[in-house]
C-alpha cells in the first residue's frame, strides 16, 4: 500500500488533535507516515504509533525554532524525496496552508486547501470542500503531480489503530532562504483554561446583541459550564469588545465544531462562512426574521440575557 506523509503539528511533544484527525484519514488512502519536527519531535512517536503511524520521522535542528516556514518546508520536502508518497497532509492552519502551499510550488504538485473529508479514488484522493461561505460542497481531486492536502480541524473523529510507530531520523539540508525571516521574539499567549477555538468540539459565540465588553461574561459563563471554546462575531471584535483571536467567519477563524451555539449573532454570511459547518447549530436571538434562523438546527426566539443565564444553570443542574 502506498504511503502518505502526514505533518506533525505538536508542542513540545505534545501532538495537537488537528494531526489525529490526519492520521484517521491517511489510513483511508495509505499507510500514515508522520513527519514530526522541532524540539520533543521524538517524543510524538507513542501518540503517533497509537493512531496508525507506520513510521515517524524525526527532526530537529535550531532553525525549526529561530526561523519561519522555510526550514519545515525544506525538511518536509526531503520527507516527500525519501518516501514518494501518495499525498502530502498538512493540518489547515495559518502555517499549515503556507507550508503546504510553499511544498506544492517545489514539488510542482496540486494543491487543495481546507478539506473537510477525504476518501480514495480510481486516480488518487478525492477532498471534500465547503464552498461559497458553505453554501456548496465539492469534491475535488489534483491533477498533477502528488497531492498536497490540507484539512480543516474537526473534520474526521479520531480513531486509534496501534501501528509500529518506528522512528527514523530525517536528514534535512536547509536552503538559502530558510534563514530569511528571523523569529526575534515570542510573547506566551494568556490561557483562559479553554480549548483552542479552531479544535473545540463546542463553541460559544457571542455577536453585536451581547451590547458590551461587560457582558460577554454571559457567553463566557455558558462555555465554561459546556467545556466549551468561546467565539465572538466580527462586529462583537471590531467594537472591541472581544479579542480579534476569537472571531468567528470569513475574516477570522473557520470552526466545525459538534455543537455551535450562536446569542446575539444576526447571521451575516461573512460569520455564516465562518462556522456553517458545524455539526449541530443552536441560536439564540430576539430577531424571529434573523438570518442565523435559516441555518441553525434549533433556535429560541428570545432575550440572551434572560435565555442564556437560564440554560447555563440549566446546564449546571444537570451536571451537578
Amino acid at each position: 500500500m502506498a504511503e502518505v506523509l502526514v505533518y506533525v503539528d505538536h508542542v513540545d511533544g505534545a501532538v495537537r488533535k488537528p494531526t489525529l484527525e490526519l492520521l484517521t484519514l491517511a489510513r483511508r488512502i495509505g499507510e500514515p507516515v508522520a513527519v514530526a519536527l522541532g524540539a520533543g519531535a521524538a517524543d510524538t512517536a507513542a501518540a503517533l504509533a497509537e493512531h496508525g503511524a507506520t513510521r515517524v520521522l524525526t527532526a530537529d535542528a535550531p532553525e525549526f525554532a529561530d526561523y519561519l516556514v522555510v526550514p519545515k518546508v525544506d525538511a518536509l520536502q526531503a520527507a516527500y524525496e525519501s518516501v514518494s508518497p501518495a499525498a502530502v497532509l498538512i493540518p489547515s492552519s495559518a502555517e499549515g496552508k503556507e507550508i503546504a502551499a510553499r511544498l506544492a510550488v517545489r514539488i510542482g504538485s496540486g494543491i487543495i486547501t481546507d478539506a473537510v473529508d477525504l476518501e480514495a479514488g480510481d486516480e488518487g484522493p478525492v477532498a471534500t470542500q465547503s464552498v461559497f461561505a458553505a453554501a456548496f460542497s465539492t469534491k475535488s481531486r489534483v491533477s498533477k503531480g502528488t497531492p498536497v492536502i490540507t484539512v480543516k480541524p474537526n473534520s474526521a473523529a479520531v480513531e486509534a489503530a496501534p501501528a509500529a510507530g518506528a522512528v527514523e531520523a530525517l536528514s534535512v539540508t536547509f536552503s538559502d532562504q530558510a534563514t530569511g525571516t528571523k523569529i526575534t521574539s515570542r510573547t506566551p499567549r494568556e490561557s483562559t483554561g479553554r480549548p483552542e477555538l479552531t479544535e473545540a468540539a463546542i463553541v460559544v459565540s457571542g455577536g453585536r446583541g451581547v451590547n458590551g465588553a461587560e457582558n460577554f461574561t454571559i457567553i463566557e459563563a455558558l462555555a465554561d459550564s459546556l467545556g466549551a471554546a468561546v467565539g465572538a462575531s466580527r462586529a462583537a471584535v471590531d467594537a472591541g469588545w472581544y479579542p480579534h483571536s476569537n472571531q468567528v467567519g470569513q475574516t477570522g477563524k473557520s470552526v466545525s465544531p459538534q455543537l455551535y451555539i450562536a446569542s446575539g449573532i444576526s447571521g451575516a454570511i461573512q460569520h455564516r462562512a465562518g462556522m456553517q459547518t458545524s455539526k449541530t447549530i443552536v441560536a439564540v436571538n430576539k430577531d424571529a426574521e434573523a438570518p442565523i434562523f435559516d441555518l441553525v438546527d434549533y433556535g429560541v426566539v428570545g432575550d440572551l440575557f434572560e435565555v442564556v443565564p437560564q440554560l447555563t444553570e440549566e446546564i449546571k443542574t444537570r451536571k451537578g
